[in-house]
């Protein structure tokens, strides 16, 4: 089966499968991810991003996220590297939650032939609670298809899995949700790209699941 065919039908199938989600929100996420080479061969980059989530039906702002990073480019298609993020988690109900995340990431380019580009992102996360002082692993693979469907225009599905490697408080053991997103590029300049598009987002809970309907905004700036 074509990559392509294989990210389509994860898409569809998380999130048609999940009938256990009785519970439906809408949100708004807009992210913000500035690139910027810090030697002329472009080797050493930094990637500073921020992210805000407007959750509950998209009334308030539930979630801040503040991540950067820096890289190191092997080749043209394999990047290494690693950052710290802090992120706010604000939900209805008496608990505020404030992360300190410590990463490391591998970014791999598996295809790029004729505009198709599919690459794969590997994250390992150190989760640190100012409310816990537990350790929380966790393991992400993001795995993105850019297709061309004008010259200037792409098509960008991307599939992400969040695994858990331990169970401590604010971490769950094995699959903890799901990410699916479908989107169009639009390049305002050619630094500059928009992406809005529609990301699904499937949480296991203790309880019921969630489903999470998501308008996803993200402007991508390089320099």
């Amino acid at each position: 089966m074509k990559p392509l065919t294989l990210i389509g039908a994860a898409c569809a199938f998380l999130i048609a499968a999940p009938a256990a989600a009785t519970e439906d929100d809408f949100n708004i996420w807009g992210g913000q991810f500035i690139f910027v080479d810090l030697d002329e061969e472009g080797e050493v980059f930094v990637r500073l991003e921020a992210q805000e989530r407007f959750t509950n039906d998209a009334d308030r702002l539930g979630q801040l996220l503040l991540r950067s990073f820096v890289g190191f480019k092997i080749d043209d298609t394999v990047n290494v590297g690693g950052g710290y993020a802090y992120i706010l988690t604000d939900p209805i109900g008496p608990v505020e939650v404030n992360e300190h995340r410590i990463y490391q990431e591998l970014n791999v380019t598996l295809i790029d032939k004729g505009g198709f580009k599919l690459t794969s992102r590997n994250r390992l996360e150190q989760r640190f609670y100012e409310e816990s002082d537990q350790t929380s692993w966790r393991y992400r693979n993001l795995v993105q298809a850019t297709v061309p469907i004008t010259e200037r225009n792409d098509l960008v599905l991307y599939t992400e899995p969040f695994i858990g490697l331990n169970d401590v408080p604010f971490n769950r053991e094995g699959v903890a949700n799901w990410r699916n997103f479908a989107g169009v590029s639009f390049p305002v300049s050619d630094a500059i790209t928009f992406t809005p598009g529609y990301l699904n987002q499937y949480v296991v809970r203790d309880g019921e699941d969630r489903m999470d309907h998501i308008a996803n905004i993200g402007v991508t700036a390089r320099f």
